[in-house]
């Protein structure tokens, strides 16, 4: 019995452990989204859909992963039209997501919890043709099962933190032939390469990151227009896009900092059950403030734009002037700056980006962002960019640029695809 097999019971008997905090997690995040109380049993192995199609299955987990692989979704598609494309998510804003972008055009379903029952009864229901786990997901009984069943499993987009490393570095043995039990391991960046290669990783290739390759829909930049008419032409634009908690309170500080009389801030929750949360905050504030999902014209006295929609996230993008990107003045490691840069806007950042640590250093260093260490800072920053129209044009080219630079993981991604899944079906 090798050390690997000993380390996996382990795990799985934890698992085990934990199966009444499943449950009261469920419970407790559907409190503010009663979504999570929805297909349950598919976190379970249960599912209700299939295909007479051979499957690709890509797991996205979130709204950022689902997001970023819609240009490779898209070339999955045209590459092999005869596979049906399968994703799972672990969020319902993730399923939203899929939903809204890609309709009918995949199969959705939540990735079962890593228990082996569960695993067993998703790959005995779908037998995807080959498996694509995006970023950094690593559940062993998983891996350990297509292994065995010799599905093709690529880990792509691979990212890991110095924090997940050292988590994951106190089980070497288990991480060590969990990874080498991976078809393929593609890195973001070097950075996460050598962590993955120090946990025992056999070959991890460099192939940058997907999120770069996502184009603007159209129809994202065609409401944008209208929402900027809606906002008022006339009108300094400043978003908050994918606020975390307790930055909301600090932006409101920054708002009353910034000395610029047609201001309107547009303050965009990263989820969407704190909406409500962040409504009151507004109103206890005496801040005056309209919903977007009023749709109405906004008043020019109007100071806040709660943007409590989903999906329109590149919308905001183009409708604004600058954008702060959320989760980084708080230490919750930063949201993705890659979107605002795709739409030429100015991005302001706060110390804590460490989700997205080298492409925020980059976009630093070519002028594409700006590091901001407080809400002073942040007031000043945004106040220095409104006042000055070139500054503007100046730092929406140089993020135009840092994008088009860091191109070409689809592609990548593809390459390492069509070896594991060669010949497209006739």
């Amino acid at each position: 019995m090798n050390n690997f097999y000993i380390g996996r019971r382990f795990y799985t008997f934890i698992l085990w452990l934990l199966l009444p905090y499943v449950a009261f997690h469920l419970l407790w995040r559907a409190r503010k989204q009663p979504e999570y109380l929805q297909h349950v049993a598919e976190r379970f192995g249960r599912y209700n859909v299939a295909s007479q199609r051979p499957i690709i299955w890509l797991h996205t987990v979130s709204v950022g992963e689902t997001r970023a692989a819609a240009n490779l979704i898209q070339q999955l598609q045209k590459t092999y039209p005869q596979h049906q494309l399968l994703l799972t998510h672990t969020t319902p804003t993730g399923r939203a997501a899929s939903e809204q972008l890609y309709g009918d055009g995949v199969l959705r379903v939540y990735l079962p919890y890593d228990y082996p029952f569960a695993v067993e009864n998703f790959l005995q229901h779908f037998k995807p043709s080959m498996g694509i786990l995006l970023e950094t997901e690593i559940w062993f009984n998983l891996i350990h099962a297509c292994h065995t069943k010799k599905i093709p499993l690529l880990l792509l987009n691979a990212r890991l933190s110095e924090k997940s490393a050292a988590r994951y570095a106190k089980f070497p043995r288990l991480m060590q032939i969990g990874l080498s039990e991976l078809s393929v391991i593609a890195a973001q960046t070097e950075d996460d390469a050598t962590r993955l290669k120090n946990l025992g990783a056999p070959h991890v290739s460099i192939m940058g990151n997907l999120k770069f390759d996502i184009d603007p829909p159209a129809e994202m930049l065609k409401l944008g227009e209208t929402l900027r008419t809606q906002f008022g032409r006339d009108r300094n634009i400043f978003l908050a896009a994918s606020t975390r908690l307790g930055e909301e309170e600090l932006l409101l500080q920054t708002l009353a900092q910034i000395k610029i009389p047609s201001l309107l801030m547009i303050v965009v929750p990263r989820h969407p059950q704190r909406f409500d949360e962040v409504t009151n905050l507004l109103a206890q504030h005496k801040i005056r403030f309209q919903k977007r999902s009023a749709n109405n014209p906004i008043n020019p006295e109007t100071q806040v734009v709660l943007g409590d929609s989903m999906g329109e996230m590149f919308a905001y993008y183009a409708a604004c002037d600058i954008t702060f990107i959320g989760g980084s003045l708080l230490p919750f490691g930063g949201q993705n700056l890659i979107e605002a840069c795709s739409v030429s806007k100015p991005v302001l950042i706060g110390e804590h980006t460490f989700n997205f640590a080298q492409a925020s250093e980059q976009a630093v260093a070519c002028g594409a962002a700006v590091r901001v260490n407080n809400v002073a800072e942040l007031a000043h920053a945004a106040q220095d960019l409104l006042s000055h129209p070139e500054k503007i044009d100046t730092a929406s080219q140089a993020a135009r640029k840092f994008v088009n630079a860091h191109r070409g993981a689809t592609q990548f991604a593809l390459a390492h695809i069509k070896q594991c899944l060669p010949q497209p079906l006739q």
